[in-house]
């Protein structure tokens, strides 16, 4: 009967035993898989910001290329409108300078 009582508690204890080799077993590979999914949700989160920082730069090199395009586009029509204007003063300024060389020419003559 002793014997039958120890066998017993033996054969508990080696079951014992093999649950907490395979709850350890299961806790290392619930640990293992953790770490790989953490590890795929940083390289995810690096990607997508990677994307996201490329989408902005491209979206801010355009919006810089179009008010570039538009700085000029307002500096040439300054341009034509200071040219025209100075067109249509070349003649009163021909004018007001050759009134001055005669001024000049009765006031030494």
């Amino acid at each position: 009967m002793k014997t039958d009582v120890l066998k017993s508690i033996r054969e508990t204890e080696e079951e014992y035993q093999v649950m907490i080799r395979d709850a350890q077993a299961e806790r290392k590979k619930s640990l293992s898989d953790a770490e790989l999914e953490a590890e795929n949700l940083v390289r995810k989160a690096q990607k997508d910001a990677e994307d996201y920082r490329n989408q902005r730069l491209t979206e801010a090199r355009a919006e810089a290329q179009n008010r570039y395009a538009e700085i000029v586009r307002e500096g040439e029509a300054r341009a034509e409108a200071l040219k025209a204007q100075g067109s249509r003063n070349q003649a009163k300024a021909v004018d007001f300078i050759v009134s001055r060389f005669k001024e000049q020419l009765h006031v030494k003559a």
